[in-house]
């Protein structure tokens, strides 16, 4: 990561989210089919969730990208999300630095697709793509969730279904009721179909127009930066915890104090001071 870092920056990163089966993996591959047209080199690093007991993942998307498996311009990483919350393993935003440092043009990442944790990607991304599906009671919970502030771009998937268009006008409506100050250009509504590939040109043009825009006003370098500063945090923290169970493990008075919280003799918040204090010398004043 040191030598590969300062090669870096040139990749556009285009996050997917949206509920489970909407079809972000299909719209992906039309999305790559499309970009690919274009002559741009892509990458693909789709998250699917770990099983709890084994923190094995089915990485679905391996048979929805099948088309593209012998590209040699296209690259696809297939991860579980290992426990990590907020749709996105904690070893993304690395895949995406290699992705970028190899000099692909493109790279989506695509997100497990678990609700209102999905706002993760935000974090990530350049920009932001929410897929949703009419007919879905998921597509609905994903309105009331907090995901649709996040989104730049929205695609209702499945144009051909009966309540597509009805979605639409849902979804334009409540785009239009987000009077927050800081919102920025409308977000566009596309009906697309991923299977035929109908409305991804459009929906591929419009999410160039995003970057181009981003470009312009200087928001791209800003929305990166703290991006970055984001996650060295996050790393920090991973590895916080981390440090915090190997002392708990290997100190016979630190696992009295969590023996004293499970016999309920200490609450959880006088735990967290005393074992803060005696691992990070870290008092609460």
């Amino acid at each position: 990561m040191r030598e590969l870092y300062p090669r870096t920056g040139k990749a556009y990163a285009i996050g997917v989210t949206g509920p489970p089966g909407v079809g972000k993996s299909s719209l992906i591959a039309a999305l790559v089919r499309a970009e690919r047209e274009r002559g741009r080199s892509v990458g693909v690093i789709s998250v699917d969730p770990s099983s709890p007991f084994s923190q094995g993942a089915l990485l679905g998307d391996r048979i929805r990208l099948i088309d593209h498996f012998l590209d040699p311009e296209v690259f696809i990483r297939s991860m579980g999300t290992r426990g990590h919350l907020g749709g996105l393993a904690e070893a993304t935003l690395q895949a995406l630095v290699l992705l970028d440092a190899a000099g692909k043009d493109v790279v989506f990442l695509e997100t497990v697709g678990t609700g209102q944790s999905e706002v993760e990607v935000i974090r990530i991304a350049d920009t932001t793509l929410l897929v949703l599906m009419p007919g879905s009671g998921d597509s609905v919970q994903a309105l009331k969730a907090g995901i649709m502030e996040v989104p730049d771009a929205i695609a209702i998937n499945k144009m051909d279904h009966a309540g597509a268009k009805a979605m639409l006008s849902d979804v334009r409506s409540m785009l239009a009721l987000d009077q927050r100050p800081d919102r920025g250009p409308q977000v566009p509504v596309f009906l697309t179909d991923a299977v035929r590939g109908e409305g991804v040109p459009a929906l591929v043009e419009a999410l160039d127009a995003r970057l181009a825009g981003l470009r312009a006003d200087g928001e791209l370098e800003r929305r990166r930066g703290a991006n970055l500063a984001a996650e060295v945090f996050t790393l920090a923290s991973s590895r916080a915890r981390a440090h915090l169970e190997a002392s708990v493990a290997g100190d016979d008075e630190l696992r009295s104090v969590l023996e004293r919280v499970e016999r309920r003799e200490l609450d959880p918040l006088s735990a967290v001071d005393e074992i803060l204090r005696r691992v990070f010398r870290i008092t609460d004043g």
